[in-house]
């Protein structure tokens, strides 16, 4: 794949990949750490350790479609949290 604004492979980086995986060609580099974590329910493939997310398995980041998901994942946490504060106006 071609770098672009969805996708960026990075060869130079010294831990590069970063994950063990069959097709380096689609590593996608993008999210280096990825922005979902702080959520509690991210869809990620994670073992929790004492409250600590061990995110060693999860490749959504470094897929070629982790861009859209992580997108579709936060405007999706947005709108969950702009719906719970027009409640407490409400109220």
């Amino acid at each position: 794949m071609d770098n672009s604004y969805r996708f960026y492979r990075n060869t130079a980086c010294e831990y590069f990949p970063c994950h063990k995986v069959k097709d380096e060609e689609s590593f996608n580099c993008m999210f280096c750490y990825c922005p979902l974590y702080l959520l509690e329910e991210c869809g990620g493939n994670y073992i929790d350790n004492n409250g600590i997310k061990d995110c060693s398995n999860c490749l959504i980041p470094h897929s070629p479609k982790g861009y859209d998901y992580i997108n579709e994942k936060l405007m999706a946490k947005i709108r969950e949290m702009q719906s719970e504060n027009l409640k407490k106006k409400d109220e």
